[in-house]
Parts: C-alpha cells; structure tokens; sequence
C-alpha cells in the first residue's frame, strides 16, 4: 500500500500541476468555464489556480516531508468538494462531478496514508 499511496501522489502532484497553470495562464476554456458556466469570476479563477498549484508542490515536497503531503491532500479534498458542487449547482450535473469525485478519494486514500507517517 505504500507505493500504491506514493504512486497516487505522484499522479495527483502532476495533475494538480498541470491544472493550477491552466488556470493561472486564463486559457480561454478555463476562463469560459468560471465567468459564463460557473458564474464566478476571473479573481476566483485564479484563486482556485494559485492554491491548485501549490497543492501540487506541496505533493511533490511532501515525498520527503509527510506532514506537507497529509496538508496538500486536504486542501485538494476541499477543492474538489467545491468543484464537485460548482458542477451540481450550475446544472451540469454528477455524471461531470464524477471527475472531481475521483480526485477527492484519491487525495483522501493519499492523506489517510500520510496521516500515519506524518
């Protein structure tokens, strides 16, 4: 189970990654999707970037400092408890907030993993 936590890890550090800098760099889908289908805007867009990015450091330090890991991973379980209900509210409904969904179990598989080396 150790290595399938650290694999997870890994996986969601890139992702989240990958995922803040889309955000942060206003890609014209991001920007869409938060002003005209989410009904936030551009400052909470960036926001949700910025604490998505350094989620995903933290994963990457947290590799030689659990305590970080276990803190990333939480942050990521209420980004994407937020994410999971800005997809309910604004009538796309579960079968989109099923992603999300996925990314919350893994961060808490990570963070309950973590949590007991921390």
């Amino acid at each position: 189970m150790k290595w399938t936590a650290r694999i997870i890890q890994g996986l969601l550090a890139v992702a989240f990654l990958m995922f803040g800098f889309m955000k942060l760099s206003t890609i014209p889908m991001q920007v869409e999707a938060f002003t005209v289908t989410y009904g936030y805007g551009l400052n909470a867009m960036y926001v949700v970037g910025a604490i998505e990015l350094l989620a995903g450091i933290g994963l990457i330090i947290g590799f030689w400092k659990p305590r970080i890991t276990f803190f990333s991973a939480g942050i990521i379980v209420i980004i994407m408890a937020g994410a999971m209900l800005t997809h309910v509210r604004s009538g796309q409904g579960m079968s989109t907030a099923a992603l999300p969904l996925i990314f919350l179990i893994l961060a808490l598989i990570v963070m309950l993993r973590r949590s007991k080396r921390a």
